[in-house]
């Protein structure tokens, strides 16, 4: 199977979904978790089955003393998410016995404060992570393929196999970035957790297929092209990277639909990153190392 035929249609896929993440990224931007801003996150349960979205919002805003201009999200009915900025103790008390006269009876299922200062230092952190990770898997990555032929550069497979990851974390930061506006997601965290566990598992796949090249360069008696070689080697690794995706995500489904709804959103986080990972590998790191070595003679 030639897998260099479709690379212009699949890195114009690519480059388009990676540019609308991008700007999905910065306008309007993902819903950040208290996590991340600094606030008070409230999870209720109201008992009346007529109250929607709005009369949440409006009986919250409604508690004028604090102003609290409160955002709300709507997961499962009559479970609402409450976003606000940081009350104390003594407000957070005079808030849960004004609630049940506009809403009825309401129980509290969660109460989190959390300062801007420490909010920042997260946000901060959770950037420091993702660019620690991406230099490391390159110096990984050019050590390990340090002995390869020496018209080939090792560090191009490394700054390949990253490229490949950036694409991978970008455009499931995109998909999240669009549920975040139409459902209660937020990104915390455990999202953050999730795409550095996207990273592993995404450059396991890329790693697999560049192994297999640089063997293939390392026992090449017949001259051939770089581009065939490669090829070669996909045809040789994308089964075992497709089974061992397949598996993985048989399990992550089963936890998706019969685990705690604590840990949805970080399941469905990993599905949809290791799927673009095993996409990428075969149709995007490849062609892309291909194209950038210029080794077609």
């Amino acid at each position: 199977m030639d897998f260099l035929r479709p690379a212009k249609f699949f890195f114009t896929l690519s480059a388009i979904l990676t540019l609308i993440s991008i700007v999905l990224f910065f306008a309007p931007g993902p819903v950040l978790s208290i996590e991340f801003t600094g606030g008070t996150r409230m999870e209720i349960v109201v008992a009346d089955a007529s109250k929607t979205r709005s009369d949440v919002q409006s009986a919250f805003a409604g508690f004028k003393d604090l102003e609290l201009s409160p955002t709300v999200n709507s997961g499962e009915p009559q479970h609402f998410l409450v976003r606000m900025r940081g009350i104390d103790n003594d407000q957070h008390l005079a808030l849960l016995a004004y609630l049940p006269s506009v809403l009825g009876e309401v129980e509290e299922l969660q109460y989190t404060t959390i300062g801007p200062t420490v909010g920042a230092s997260l946000k901060v952190r959770a950037i420091y992570a993702l660019i620690v990770a991406s230099l490391g898997i390159i110096f990984y990555i050019a050590f390990v393929f340090r002995k390869i032929p020496r018209r080939y550069s090792p560090w191009k497979f490394g700054v390949v196999a990253v490229a490949t990851l950036l694409h991978d974390i970008m455009i499931t930061v995109g998909v999240f970035t669009i549920l975040s506006h139409y459902t209660g997601f937020e990104v915390d965290t455990l999202f953050v957790t999730a795409l550095l566990t996207i990273l592993g598992y995404s450059v396991n796949d890329t790693i697999i297929v560049f192994d297999r090249i640089r063997d293939n360069l390392m026992d090449d008696m017949h001259r051939e092209t770089f581009a065939s070689l490669s090829n070669t080697a996909v045809n040789q690794t994308w089964k075992r990277s497709f089974y061992t995706s397949f598996s993985t995500l048989i399990m992550l489904f089963a936890l998706f639909f019969l685990g705690s709804s604590a840990i949805q959103w970080f399941v469905l986080t990993l599905i949809v990153g290791i799927s673009l990972g095993t996409y990428s590998s075969i149709f995007v790191a490849m062609p892309l190392l291909v194209m950038w070595s210029g080794k077609k003679d």
